[in-house]
């Protein structure tokens, strides 16, 4: 186990993610395949350390935004399936080759020279096609359906490619452009299938279409958001829970008078006499700067406001209302539990989203990984 130097970490509770995988398997039934999305190192929860987790609880594959990130999960996890969703420039398709990665493939060019390394190497290789129904990101254009299902055709007949998926994003505008985007991607499907062309999955639900739209998980979700514990859903309701608790502890306390100042430009003086916490930690750890004003920590249950400007590595926080407060206490940053700052919650604080605020912890604090267990 890697030694910890600091009293800021993260603690992520296995058990919580696997119970959250076992929801979403028993809200889309065994006929359909779980991707767990696992890019940003899972969200800031450490993608090598809870990839077997995962598979354990159900999942049938892991999914990745970049190559460097699937390299480094086939590394410690040899044996599961994992899709890279991003962009994999040219000059390193040899790599998805040497290690058994699973690409997006959205030109024929690509294509063919994946072929080539493949047929090099001695290998087939598995590909999934993007389809670009309107998101406009990455994928053959389906607004120039006969050309792109020209393309996807020669692909399929590389020898040493297999066409294992093909899919599209929703740009979740509404409802009725959903089913426009889904419709684009059914007659890409149903004019390959008349051309004798299919697909062991055929995908497009990202978590809350997951929830929200039954009709669109298709053969595979990609869920990374619900798996996490990350509500966002319009219509939809899954008890998944956040399985990630953010912490520190006391370093010094300082006792203010009233109207004196602290941290950068004295821009937060105190307003009586007040007892002041320093935390050892900061927005180099990927706390928002921009909770000044606005976040605040738990400590003995008491919410407990940050004060002053938020600095790299440390800040303050407010604890006269704690009784007995001594320097050492456990301080809550991120949590689940009363009086506690929930990942919802800070992303309403600072204009963000729940994936932005843990897909920004850095590799700083350390991670701990807990069953259930306190």
């Amino acid at each position: 186990m890697k030694e910890i130097y600091r009293d800021t970490r993260l603690v992520i509770d296995l058990s919580i993610l696997a119970n959250n995988v076992k929801l979403i398997r028993d809200m889309v039934g065994d006929k359909v395949a779980i991707a767990c999305v696992v890019k940003a190192n899972a969200y800031g929860h450490g993608a090598v350390e809870i990839a077997k987790t995962l598979m354990d609880a159900g999942a049938d594959m892991l999914t990745v935004a970049t190559l460097s990130e699937g390299v480094d999960l086939r590394k410690e996890h040899p044996e599961y399936p994992i899709l890279i969703m991003g962009h994999t420039p040219d000059q390193y398709l040899e790599y998805v080759v040497k290690y058994d990665l699973i690409p997006t493939i959205f030109t024929l060019e690509q294509a063919e020279l994946l072929n080539a390394l493949a047929e090099k190497a001695g290998k087939p290789v598995k590909v999934h096609i993007k389809l670009d129904t309107g998101f406009h990101r990455l994928g053959f254009d389906a607004r120039a359906m006969e050309e792109t299902v020209g393309e996807i055709v020669k692909i399929s007949k590389l020898s040493n490619l297999e066409l294992e998926g093909m899919f599209t994003h929703l740009a979740l505008a509404g409802d009725e452009e959903n089913q426009r985007q889904m419709d684009l991607l059914f007659e890409a499907r149903d004019q390959l299938k008349a051309k004798g062309i299919s697909f062991k999955y055929m995908h497009a639900a990202d978590s809350i279409a997951t929830v929200d739209n039954p009709e669109y998980r298709l053969d595979m979700v990609r869920v990374g958001a619900l798996v996490y514990g990350m509500r966002g859903f319009h219509k939809g309701f899954l008890p998944v829970e956040q399985a990630l608790t953010f912490k520190t502890r006391i370093s010094q306390l300082h006792h203010l008078k009233a109207g004196e100042g602290l941290s950068y430009d004295y821009l937060w003086k105190a307003p009586k006499d007040s007892v002041i916490a320093t935390l050892p930690f900061g927005y180099a750890d990927g706390y928002p700067r921009d909770m000044r004003d606005k976040g605040y920590v738990s400590i003995k249950g008491v919410k407990c406001p940050l004060v002053g400007v938020l600095c790299m590595d440390q800040l303050m926080a407010d604890v006269s209302q704690v009784e007995g407060v001594k320097a050492g206490d456990e301080a809550v940053i991120y949590g689940s539990g009363p009086n506690e700052m929930t990942i919802e919650e800070a992303a309403k604080l600072v204009g963000s989203n729940k994936n932005e605020i843990i897909a920004r912890l850095m590799e700083r604090p350390a991670r701990v990984y807990i069953n259930g267990e306190l």
